[in-house]
C-alpha cells in the first residue's frame, strides 16, 4: 500500500516521540515507524527499569552503611521480586506509547524502515513517501567481534534476567558495565569487570574514576584491567574467557557492555543521499543530514554531545520548532550533566579538571573533601568529593564533578548555576532548606 505524508518520523524513542507530537498537534500528516519497542530504549530496556533495579542498589547501601549504628541486619535482594517490580514499569509501555501517538493523529507502522530513494521509505508491504524526514532510531548494545561472540548477552538481556547468577562477567570500562556491575553485586553475584585498558570511564575525571574502582572493589568487584579478551568458550553450563595469553575467567554469565552503536545498518542511508561515519549520521547546525529533507536527533547522530535520554529530548523540542518555522537559530545545547549510577555515583557537568588544566591561566580548580560534611556523615558514607572548576575572571562556576550517593541530585544544581551564570555571592545569598544537599552549595560554591 502507498501513502504519503508531510514527515516520516523513523523511532518512537523520547525524540521521535517528541517530533511527532508536536508537528501532529500543528496539522502535520505525521507517520512514526518503529522496529521494536514503541517507546524506545529508555522505558522499555534502558534508563527507566535500570533505575528501579538501581534502587535496590540505594536501599541496600542505605542500611549497609548504617550497620552497627542502629541496623544489625544487611538486606537481601530478592531478585525475582525485584525484576517483576520492573516489568510493572516496562510492560505496559509499548502499548501506551502506540496509542499515546495514535490519540494524537500519528499513524503508526510497525517494522523495518529502507529508504529506497531520497523520499520514499518501505516498511514491510507498505510504501511510505513524505516531503521531510527525521530520523531518530537510536542505538544498540554493541558486540566485540571475538571469537565466540554468540556466547555474549547484552544490557537488554540482564535487564530482562530472570534469575541472577553465582558469578557474572562485564566485559567493558564504560558506564553500562559500572552501573550493572554494581547491581549484580548488590544482588549477591560475585561479579568481575574486565577492561581492554587501565583507564576505564575515560569521559571522566580519573581520580574519581580510581575513586569508585575502589569503592566497588571493597564491596567484592573485581576488576581486571589491561585484559583484551579474544575468546569466549562455553563448557557445560560456564563460560570461559580468555585472551590468547595467561588470563583465563570462568564465569555463570557474560554480558558485553562496550558501548552502543547507531540504529542505521538497515536503514539503507546509501539510497537517500544520508551521509554517515561509524559514530552515527552526521549533521549540520540545524540537525539537518546531507540531504536537505532528512533531519536526525538523538543516539543514532555522530556528535560530541552525551547520548542521553534529555539530549534526545531536547533536540526533538528543537526540530519541533524549526521544522514549524518558530525558530531559525542553529541548535544551542546547555551544559549537560551525566551521571554513573553505580556505587556510589559519579557525576560531572561542563569543564572538566583536565580541560581546566590545559587553560590554568584562566580557570581554578578546587578539590572538595565533604566526607565528613554532615549532609553525608549523617549516612555514614564512606566518599564524598566535589570537585568544581570556575572562571577566574568572572568567579563563574563553568565545571563540576562529584562522587557520592546524591550525585545525581547534586550535580543538577551545578548545572542550574552554571547555565544561569550565577555569581558565589548570588548563591551565598540564598536560604536553602537545611541540612540538605542543595544547602551545602553556600560551602562548596563560595
Amino acid at each position: 500500500m502507498e501513502k504519503a505524508f508531510d514527515v516520516i518520523v523513523i523511532g518512537s524513542g523520547v525524540g521521535g516521540t517528541a517530533i511527532a507530537n508536536g508537528l501532529a498537534a500543528t496539522g502535520e500528516k505525521v507517520a512514526v515507524v518503529e522496529n521494536d519497542l514503541w517507546g524506545g530504549t529508555c522505558p522499555n530496556r534502558g534508563c527507566d527499569p535500570k533505575k528501579v533495579l538501581v534502587s535496590a542498589v540505594e536501599a541496600k547501601d542505605a542500611v549497609t552503611q548504617l550497620a552497627g549504628k542502629g541496623f544489625s541486619v544487611t538486606p537481601q535482594v530478592n531478585w525475582p521480586e525485584l525484576m517483576a517490580f520492573k516489568e510493572t514499569f516496562t510492560k505496559p509501555v509499548p502499548k501506551t506509547s502506540q496509542e499515546s501517538l495514535q490519540s494524537a493523529g500519528v499513524e503508526t507502522f510497525t517494522g523495518s524502515a529502507q529508504f529506497t530513494d531520497e523520499k520514499t521509505l518501505q516498511v514491510n508491504e507498505d510504501t511510505l513517501t513524505a516531503e521531510r524526514f527525521v530520523i531518530a532510531a537510536g542505538a544498540k548494545p554493541s558486540i566485540l567481534p571475538i571469537e565466540g561472540k554468540e556466547h555474549f548477552l547484552t544490557s537488554n538481556d540482564f535487564l530482562s534476567l530472570p534469575e541472577m547468577p553465582e558469578t557474572i562477567t562485564f566485559v567493558g570500562g564504560g558506564y553500562i558495565a559500572f552501573e550493572l556491575a554494581a547491581i549484580a553485586n548488590a544482588a549477591g553475584a560475585n561479579v568481575h569487570l574486565v577492561h581492554h585498558n587501565g583507564r576505564p570511564l575515560k569521559a571522566f575525571d580519573e581520580e574519581y574514576v580510581k575513586e569508585i574502582v575502589h569503592q566497588l572493589e571493597t564491596k567484592g568487584v573485581t576488576f581486571h584491567f589491561n585484559i583484551d579478551i579474544n575468546k569466549i568458550e562455553k563448557k557445560a553450563d560456564s563460560f570461559i574467557l580468555t585472551d590468547g595469553k595467561e588470563f583465563h575467567l570462568t564465569s555463570d554469565l557474560v554480558f558485553c557492555s562496550t558501548g552502543r552503536v547507531p540504529n542505521i545498518d538497515e536503514l539503507k542511508l546509501e539510497n537517500a543521499g544520508v551521509a554517515f561515519d561509524k559514530k552515527g549520521i552526521t549533521v549540520n547546525e540545524y540537525l539537518q543530514t546531507s540531504n536537505a529533507a532528512i533531519f536526525a536527533c538523538g543516539d543514532v547522530l555522530s556528535k560530541t554531545q552525551p547520548k542521553l535520554t534529555p539530549v534526545s529530548t531536547f533536540e526533538g523540542s528543537y526540530l519541533v520548532h524549526y521544522l514549524t518555522g518558530e525558530a531559525t537559530e542553529k541548535i544551542a545545547y546547555p551544559s549537560i550533566p551525566t551521571t554513573i549510577f553505580s556505587s556510589p555515583k559519579l557525576a560531572q557537568t561542563g569543564m572538566t579538571a583536565a580541560q581546566a588544566s590545559e587553560q590554568e591561566e584562566d580557570y581554578d580548580v578546587s578539590d572538595i573533601d565533604a566526607t565528613s560534611w554532615f549532609s553525608y556523615h549523617r549516612v555514614n558514607e564512606p566518599v564524598s568529593k566535589i570537585k568544581i572548576i570556575t572562571e577566574r575572571k568572572t568567579g563563574l562556576l563553568v565545571g563540576a564533578t562529584c562522587i557520592n550517593k546524591r550525585a545525581d541530585d547534586l550535580i543538577n544544581f551545578f548545572s542550574l548555576l552554571i547555565d544561569q551564570k550565577t555569581p558565589a555571592e548570588d548563591v551565598a545569598q540564598l536560604i536553602l532548606a537545611y541540612p540538605t544537599i542543595a544547602s551545602d552549595l553556600t560551602s562548596i560554591y563560595a
